[in-house]
């Protein structure tokens, strides 16, 4: 089969907006425009491509026929932008963990922000579930804990993000138990139901679960929620180091550290586009993650 443009466009659109009516918002045509796309689409297919419910989501058949989509409108793009077309930029949708967003990547970000002919399209998703955007073919690279390159994808190894318990020095003193702490009964602070960070090292004590666990579910509010004294949790070294050194901050459990392996998955791809965004994260990685 060889689709058509539209009909690709109209499943990009569906899958970003979650809805008929707010893709053909987007694409500037009726509803029933992007209907007729879909539906042509799964014809020459010969299978559903689209799950209608709400939100509207491609199905397996579907994430395929959207990664080749996702290809087409990055190469379209960057053909529009060599001709000197005006109006158009490269789209790069992306997928990264909240900490790392909230650290080492900014350095990407500030590159990025340099590129008067790119869109960053960030998708905030943890280093262990990020690669499965690239396989439903939501993101055209991502920042993954997974060493095992995705289908149609290539990947390298970036370097570890290093993550220690830490907590005030006022929570750590009321929970010092000896030259140790109440691992079990100590509150702790976890990010969301997929953050199992703190959960390993609790293991590593000995500990199936604590008496007492607050969620806060960004970078950001995770670090001042630890630093305000609500409970002990595992800080990104970027983050934790410059509060240990004001004495806001003490780690917890001598020299108990996570590293967390990180590697970049991008299509396979020929693109400019993707070849400039690889070496920023390259030099962003270098920068700031231990080898």
């Amino acid at each position: 089969m060889r689709p058509h443009p539209d009909q690709l466009a109209a499943l990009v659109a569906i899958a970003d907006t979650g809805t008929f009516d707010a893709a053909a918002r987007r694409l500037h045509v009726t509803p029933s425009a992007v209907s007729q796309r879909i539906r042509a689409l799964e014809s020459a297919a010969g299978r559903v491509l689209v799950r209608r419910g709400t939100p509207c989501r491609p199905t397996g058949a579907g994430e395929t026929l959207l990664r080749l989509a996702r290809q087409t409108e990055l190469l379209y793009d960057e053909a529009r932008d060599a001709l000197g077309e005006g109006g158009h930029r490269v789209e790069l949708p992306l997928a990264v963990s909240a900490d790392s967003l909230a650290t080492w990547f900014r350095d990407v970000v500030g590159e990025v922000a340099a590129w008067d002919d790119s869109v960053l399209r960030l998708h905030v998703e943890d280093q262990a579930w990020s690669a499965d955007l690239l396989r439903g073919g939501d993101v055209l690279a991502a920042v993954t804990s997974d060493p095992v390159a995705v289908q149609g994808c290539v990947v390298e190894r970036l370097g570890s993000l290093r993550y220690r318990p830490a907590a005030t020095p006022a929570f750590a003193e009321r929970w010092r138990r000896g030259r140790s702490h109440d691992w079990a009964a100590m509150p702790v602070v976890v990010f969301n139901e997929k953050d199992r960070l703190q959960h390993d090292v609790l293991a590593s004590y000995g500990v199936d679960a604590a008496a007492v666990v607050h969620r806060v579910p960004t970078s950001a509010d995770f670090h001042e929620a630890v630093r305000l004294g609500l409970g002990w949790g595992m800080l990104p070294e970027p983050q934790l180091l410059p509060d240990v050194a004001a004495g806001r901050l003490v780690t917890l459990g001598g020299r108990a550290r996570l590293d967390v392996p990180l590697h970049w998955q991008r299509w396979r791809l020929d693109s400019p586009a993707l070849t400039r965004l690889t070496d920023a994260v390259r030099r962003a990685a270098r920068a700031h993650l231990r080898a």
